[in-house]
């Protein structure tokens, strides 16, 4: 059991835990869980652009005996409450499998914060990251990097730019404020992620050049759903070889890869799934998943009574028409030529294609580093705009 619950003596009593009435609680039951999950559904009251997200989704992703990232990690949820009112809740995670991912020289491990949300409040932030702070210093950390939700892996950054749309699927919706109040609380900017969008059709030369035939030694083709445990795997192999020397990353592990497998295989469609293979290797996929934030935005996280109908009639049979690209990756043996960059446009057109026959109108590309200048390239190139940044704040303990 990785989410710990501590002795009430035990518990911190950060800055201003204990002013204006102000109390920071650890979650300790399933009700606690649920009030937990369910306190953005009141922060957002209001907002036109935030997506409740299902109830049944949010307890599976925050238990641990569902979540295998809970196997290598040590997690605790905290509430802040006032006058008998929920008004803040932070969540802190020491992953043993990224206390010193690449990119990042501190001086000793990293611990994340994730799960941020608050009222308009800086006494609140403050609070709630100094409770945080001082659990993940009580165990060894020397920095904090977050959001995390719960981990790169999962959703990635506070939003700092990009408030005037909703969220695409597996990426946060967050108050303009929190930014500014995390500052407040000494958290500077670690790095930006960016969210690209794709609307319409790509320039006729392009369409041109991209139809041309590929090298003898070079094949391209969809997922094959009759292996497709096998294709996941295949897929991840390219991810990890892929992504391994970027800023932050932490690789999947085999329960994580089961795991996934499961989740998305209902959202999969073997025509927005992509693999290049040289010489008969797989050396390069790209994934796009339908926005699930489209079909079950005014569920308000339920499925029951009609929900489960309404969502499978709009998933099979309405179909959606926004997309989003959350994984794709070349093999680092060929990232840098000039077939490796052939390979990530080729895949693309050919997902834009099958795309568009399936009715979608637009696609999300996220996250790209901000500076990952050829992939940004690449997404510019293809038409792609960046309509959303989401911000990965740094602290020193």
């Amino acid at each position: 059991m990785t989410v710990e619950l501590t002795a009430p003596s035990d518990r911190p009593r950060p800055p201003g835990a204990g002013d204006g009435g102000l109390e920071i609680r650890p979650v300790e039951t399933r009700a606690g869980l649920d009030r937990f999950i369910r306190l953005p559904f009141a922060l957002h009251r209001g907002d036109p652009h935030w997506v409740p997200p299902l109830m049944m989704e949010r307890r599976g992703a925050l238990s641990p005996d569902k979540n295998p990232f809970f196997r290598h990690a040590e997690t605790r949820f905290w509430i802040a409450s006032r006058a008998g009112r929920d008004v803040g809740r932070i969540s802190a995670q020491v992953d043993r499998l990224a206390l010193a991912p690449p990119g990042l020289e501190t001086g000793g491990p990293i611990g994340h914060f994730g799960l941020l949300a608050a009222v308009d409040d800086p006494a609140v932030v403050a609070a709630l990251t100094a409770t945080a702070e001082d659990w993940l210093r009580g165990r060894g950390m020397a920095r904090v990097l977050g959001p995390f939700n719960l981990s790169i892996n999962e959703e990635t950054g506070l939003l700092v730019d990009g408030f005037d749309t909703p969220p695409m699927l597996m990426m946060g919706h967050d108050r303009p404020w929190l930014g500014p109040h995390l500052e407040a609380a000494g958290y500077a900017n670690a790095k930006d992620v960016l969210a690209y969008i794709s609307e319409g059709d790509l320039p006729q030369a392009l369409r041109k050049r991209l139809d041309r035939p590929l090298p003898p030694d070079v094949t391209v083709r969809p997922l094959r759903m009759a292996e497709y445990r096998r294709e996941i795997d295949r897929l991840v192999a390219i991810f990890n070889d892929a992504w391994s020397g970027n800023w932050g990353f932490v690789p999947m592990t085999e329960a994580e890869v089961d795991h996934m497998a499961t989740q998305m295989k209902p959202l999969i469609h073997e025509r927005l799934v992509w693999f290049a293979e040289v010489k008969g290797e797989p050396a390069a996929f790209i994934v796009c998943l339908p926005n699930l934030n489209e079909a079950i935005r005014d569920l308000n996280g339920s499925l029951f009574p009609l929900g489960w109908a309404k969502l499978l009639w709009r998933l099979k049979v309405k179909r959606l028409e926004t997309g989003r690209v959350p994984l794709m990756g070349v093999r680092r043996q060929h990232a840098s030529s000039f077939l490796g960059s052939t390979l990530t446009f080729v895949l693309m057109h050919r997902l834009r294609q099958e795309a568009v026959r399936l009715g979608m109108k637009r696609m999300e590309m996220s996250w790209v580093l901000e500076d990952n200048k050829p992939m940004r390239h690449i997404a510019e190139v293809l038409g792609g705009r960046v309509y959303k940044t989401y911000r990965i704040y740094g602290k020193s303990l």
